[in-house]
């Protein structure tokens, strides 16, 4: 749990020094017109034959990037690799949790084209910094998932439809909201640093009507079903002894090995 804690926010850092990890992470539906879901084909190869592999990698492969990095995990599980294991379920998790967030989902992530910036870490940061204590994480029991991909696209395709209603919410708000009451200074370790007021927060929050904690849970029951179903699909191999075994100082030179490797470029070939 520690590991995988820590970990989940490393496909994030793999930007940093892979320049082809940014497209997993997101999926700009928007950009295949009236009716995406139903146009784009699941399959990366006839999405290619479609649009090419260049145009989807410009607006986002987090779909395939769920698939893939689920199969690894199916494939760690069978091979009783602990770091594999730990290494896929923290990459799988992060890909599953920007699929259940709106923004990631349209070419408007930030409100960049409708003059809203800052509303991307408004609603995934800000809001959850402030109000995600009070949710409700306990969900119902893990799902075996048959078809991950077409799940990936079920996922990408509910928080889709939740993104206009992010963006108007905002502007109906910033109308009535007094300006010089939207935004704060707040303390950040050695440094102030201007933030959407509490007061701003809590309004948008309660117009948006539970939206970020239905998408959080939904993303916690979608990580647990994927984790099931990959190792269910790797013949449900016990794992007691792995999770029992402390990593040994080669196992964790191991991750910290295969860690690089993955930054240097093992990322979704389309296969």
């Amino acid at each position: 749990m520690g590991f995988i804690t820590e970990h989940a926010v490393s496909a994030d850092k793999k930007r940093y020094v892979d320049s082809t990890e940014a497209p997993h992470h997101f999926f700009d539906a928007d950009h295949y017109g009236r009716h995406p879901f139903r146009d784009m084909p699941q399959r990366w190869i006839d999405a290619a034959a479609k649009y090419t592999s260049d145009t989807l990698n410009k607006y986002g492969t987090v779909p395939w990037a769920i698939q893939s990095n689920y199969y690894w995990l199916v494939k760690a599980f069978k091979a009783r690799d602990t770091t594999g294991i730990l290494i896929s379920s923290s990459n799988l998790a992060h890909y599953l949790a920007d699929a259940h967030t709106p923004l990631h989902l349209t070419q408007n992530h930030d409100g960049q084209l409708t003059n809203q910036q800052g509303i991307h870490s408004l609603w995934e940061s800000r809001l959850p910094e402030l109000f995600s204590n009070s949710y409700n994480y306990n969900v119902v029991k893990a799902k075996y998932v048959s078809n991950p991909l077409a799940e990936g696209f079920k996922i990408c395709r509910t928080s889709f439809k939740c993104a206009d209603t992010v963006l108007r919410v905002d502007r109906a708000l910033n109308k009535s909201f007094p300006a010089a009451q939207k935004y704060a200074m707040e303390q950040r370790g050695n440094r102030k640093v201007k933030v959407y007021s509490v007061a701003y927060s809590r309004a948008y929050h309660r117009l948006l009507r539970g939206m970020v904690k239905r998408q959080m849970r939904a993303s916690i029951l979608s990580v647990g079903s994927y984790w099931f179903s990959a190792w269910v699909d790797a013949g449900q191999p016990d794992l007691d002894k792995l999770i029992k075994t402390p990593l040994t100082k080669a196992e964790k030179q191991k991750i910290a090995k295969e860690e690089a490797l993955y930054h240097a470029g093992k990322v979704y070939s389309g296969q």
